[in-house]
């Protein structure tokens, strides 16, 4: 039987998707498991499985191309005795010729026939998954999915054959989830229309002359581009910007790069120590690590903090997880690991949810001070600058000083002046004396 390969919905923000490249050609036999293209998202470059067996006979979408979610890719001939139970009476496949669907992060997921299952009750897995667990004997309903849309895939079955077993979730503990990424959904949903802003239609285009260059935007620029005009046209911004006394910390940091290179060899960044920094002024100052959801606030059990990556294509913010639990050393490593991938484009989606608060750092290119644009759905980001000499007065006296600028740009829905004070004067007690950073 014929299968239809679909775009997939591969982050929780994707419209459409471009083909990077194919792995397989037409004629070519395929197995579940093997690699069949690249696809660019709004957020990183993903390998496309195969979840069926049989032989590709057809290709719809070249490389290069664009298309949108649920529209036909390639063809394959499938082997009816291992095609996943997805099956076209799930999801009809949107033509290759329709407009994107308009996405909600309150809507449920897209199903296509290569990426997820959303038919009733069933458990969300690829069919691949469902092969290996039904091998290994796990019952797919104990596993947490670290997939789109929470998709359980090959090596969530894997993880949890090799972890001992676990007791299902209680009734409780479900509904509990269910709360909780009902929340979570409310806080990612896209505002009314009637703050919406103007169709790009509207805008003043330039004029292009003989010998300009015309660069077409990439999946990825288009989504900066409309976060951040969501961004500054829907959030009132405020900001507060503070000098500190950046000479303790790098003394400090060499202190503790000099015992660092003689045990693990980790060396450690200045922006490593700020990023703890930021993480225990949360910790002291809560109010700051909220969202603003239409009609309450929503206060946050854990801190994700976002780390702004620059990447070719514009800046990514990958997330560090349950960051309060994160020693120095796990959050060096953490930042060095995205900073790789991310230029490389491996980062996985789910690697940028559940973010809480930015940190953005241009000291790096000698930048003093700048103000950052809120990440929504967050109600902060801290701006870094670089450490710069520069004569100080102390005690009445000009002396010789190394002095760093931290900016705060704070959501005024939900962090009012007095608390966002109160967190930069935290950061900065910590960066002025950054051994209480590592109590």
């Amino acid at each position: 039987m014929s299968v239809n390969i679909e775009m997939p919905k591969l982050s929780d923000t994707m419209t459409e998707g471009t083909l990077v490249k194919w792995h397989k050609q037409v004629g070519d036999s395929v197995e579940i498991g093997d690699v069949l293209a690249d696809v660019e998202t709004d957020k990183a470059t993903m390998e496309m499985e195969a979840f069926d067996d049989g032989v590709l006979t057809e290709i719809r979408i070249q490389a290069g191309e664009k298309a949108p979610i649920g529209s036909i890719l390639a063809v394959l001939n499938g082997d009816s005795s291992h095609t996943s139970d997805v099956t076209q009476t799930d999801a009809a496949p949107i033509p290759a010729t329709a407009p994107p669907p308009q996405v909600s992060a309150v809507s449920a997921p897209v199903s296509t026939t290569v990426a997820i299952e959303t038919s009733g009750d069933r458990i969300l897995a690829s069919p691949l998954a469902r092969k290996v667990a039904t091998e290994l004997g796990i019952d797919l309903a104990t596993i947490p999915g670290s997939g789109p849309a929470g998709r359980i895939t090959r090596s969530d079955v894997e993880a949890a054959a090799s972890s001992p077993a676990k007791p299902a979730p209680s009734a409780e503990a479900t509904a509990a989830a269910a709360l909780a990424e009902s929340i979570k959904n409310k806080v990612a949903a896209p505002l009314p229309p009637a703050t919406a802003p103007a169709p790009a239609a509207q805008a003043i285009l330039p004029i292009v002359k003989a010998g300009d260059e015309t660069i077409e935007l990439s999946t990825m620029r288009k989504v900066i581009a409309s976060r951040l005009l969501t961004s500054k046209t829907t959030i009132p911004h405020f900001y507060l910007h503070v000098e500190v006394n950046a000479a303790p910390l790098m003394t400090l940091r060499k202190q503790v790069n000099d015992q660092a290179e003689k045990t693990h060899g980790n060396k450690y960044s200045v922006n490593d120590f700020i990023l703890k920094a930021v993480i225990n002024a949360t910790l002291a100052v809560p109010a700051i690590n909220a969202s603003f959801a239409g009609d309450h606030i929503v206060k946050y059990n854990h801190i994700g903090l976002s780390v702004a990556v620059a990447v070719d294509d514009g800046l990514v913010t990958p997330v560090i997880k349950e960051a309060e639990s994160k020693s120095l050393l796990a959050i060096s490593r953490a930042v060095k690991d995205f900073a790789v991938r991310a230029r490389d484009k491996k980062l996985r989606p789910d690697e940028f949810d559940g973010g809480t608060i930015t940190v953005s750092n241009l000291g790096a290119w000698g930048i003093e001070s700048f103000d950052a644009i809120i990440n929504p759905p967050q109600a902060a980001i801290l701006s870094v600058g670089a450490a710069i000499e520069k004569p100080v007065v102390q005690n009445g006296q000009i002396i010789p000083g190394l002095r760093m600028n931290l900016g705060l740009s704070c959501d005024h829905r939900v962090v009012d002046g007095a608390v966002a004070a109160q967190f930069l004067s935290e950061v900065r007690k910590l960066i002025e004396q950054p051994a209480l950073m590592l109590l």
